[in-house]
């Protein structure tokens, strides 16, 4: 029965230990591809010649794919393919991302902007598609923790996000070291093809695993119309409206100024591409901790005050980012790559922090038969959000005249941004406080 197949979360045998192969392998993998990205960046600003505006807009551009995370989820939920509706859509989405690497990798050096832009726009649409599947087996395996035995904690809930959360983080941290260490020694195509044969493996491994062995629960296909007058439902109810309105335009509001800070670091200030790898790898490994952190002690805060808090903490960092760019640090004998791998480092993931306990929130609040749906309807709100968010930098820093050679007007662009940070906690009641404490009471 469900009872016993949904132990598997806290198991590591029978399927349990096939559904950790699978998630464990999928999320590691996708954050594995910061590997990629990081030599695109250098490869666009030293190969190709771009500017910080054009940087950034090819960057957020590139992830227009994720925008369409409730169609996959849509199709994902209600279309079967032999029987099985999470584990094809992983191997497709693997699939497309091996396809598309490979063929950047033995592509000819001199490739277009344009050319390159395409394929990197269908890497992420094989990365968008595989997520989607992913993030719905955990909202559909996390939503039945709280009820799967009296015996279970209370505060299980989110093992199945803080497993995946630490996962992913595992591969943010050796995709970015291994990118730091090999971008000086190897040439971006070969970086491409090792990354390429990487997601052909995952694609052999996943089509290896039968979708029956991982014991999810059983619904029946009901149609994508159907599906989708579910999710229209879904959203209609105000919690779920009202969370997913205000941590979308959380994040939609800040003008991104990561083009810049990126010319600015390795252009103006001569930083070395190993300690941006570093600073990755820092930021990545404190993704890591805190997907720790949050599951042994921060599951019992109230989302709202937990997410609340990362926001006014990202909105602090963006004030430290003005002063380092104002001199202030190196004034006090700090050197500028101590700053860039600890503080840059972690302001950069930060961004990210608050999505954990805001995915477990949100997969308390779907409805079954839905949660593929929500989910990506989710994380496409998200995408959506930072492709926003990027062009309102690239239009910040167009109006204050930054160039890549001119930072005379970066730390007024930056105050503003933490100001705009902070504006979204004035409606912070949009989320909710109680979904977590009825799981408990229905718990005990």
């Amino acid at each position: 029965g469900y009872e016993s197949e949904t132990k598997m979360v806290t198991s590591d045998g029978g399927g349990g230990g096939k559904l950790r192969k699978v998630l464990g392998l999928g999320y590691w993998v996708q954050g594995f591809r910061c590997f990629p990205w990081l030599v695109v960046s250098f490869y666009l600003k030293d190969g190709l010649n771009v500017d910080p505006s054009t940087l950034q807009i090819l960057q957020n551009s590139a992830n227009l794919p994720m925008v369409g995370k409730p169609l996959y989820g849509l199709v994902s939920d209600s279309v079967y393919i032999s029987g099985q509706h999470r584990v094809p859509y992983i191997a497709f989405g693997a699939f497309l991302q091996a396809l598309s690497w490979i063929i950047i990798a033995i592509s000819p050096s001199n490739i277009s902007i344009f050319t390159i832009s395409i394929y990197l726009l269908l890497s992420n649409l094989g990365a968008s598609i595989a997520e989607v599947a992913n993030d719905a087996i955990v909202a559909e395996m996390a939503k039945q923790s709280p009820s799967t035995t009296k015996h279970r904690q209370p505060s299980s809930s989110g093992n199945l996000q803080s497993f995946v959360w630490i996962a992913g983080s595992a591969g943010g941290v050796l995709g970015n070291l291994l990118g730091g260490i090999f971008i000086g020694r190897f040439q971006p195509q070969t970086m491409f093809l090792y990354f390429g044969l990487l997601l052909a493996l995952q694609f052999l491994i996943t089509i290896s695993v039968p979708e029956s062995s991982l014991g999810l629960p059983k619904s029946p296909s009901v149609g994508i119309r159907n599906q989708l007058s579910q999710l229209l439902v879904a959203l209609r109810k105000p919690e779920i409206a009202y969370s997913i309105s205000w941590f979308t335009a959380s994040y939609a509001i800040i003008p991104a100024l990561t083009g810049t800070m990126f010319f600015y670091q390795t252009q103006h200030l001569k930083i070395n591409s190993s300690v941006l790898g570093i600073s990755k790898v820092f930021g990545q490994a404190t993704m890591l901790l805190w997907g720790i952190i949050y599951n042994q002690y921060f599951k019992s805060v109230p989302p709202r005050k937990l997410i609340s808090a990362i926001q006014v903490t990202m909105a602090f960092f963006m004030i430290s980012d003005f002063l380092f760019v104002r001199g202030f640090y190196r004034q006090m004998g700090v050197p500028d790559s101590l700053y860039v791998v600890i503080f840059s480092g972690f302001l950069e993931v930060l961004f990210f922090f608050k999505i954990l306990p805001f995915s477990v929130l949100i997969a308390q609040m779907c409805p079954p038969g839905c949660e593929g749906s929500i989910m990506a309807f989710l994380m496409s709100s998200v995408a959506l959000a930072f492709i926003v968010s990027g062009y309102l930098g690239v239009a910040l820093a167009s109006y204050i005249k930054i160039t890549g050679s001119d930072f005379s007007g970066f730390p007024h662009a930056l105050l503003i941004q933490a100001a705009c940070t902070l504006v979204p906690t004035f409606w912070s009641s949009c989320i909710p406080d109680k979904v977590e404490s009825k799981a408990k009471r229905k718990d005990s």
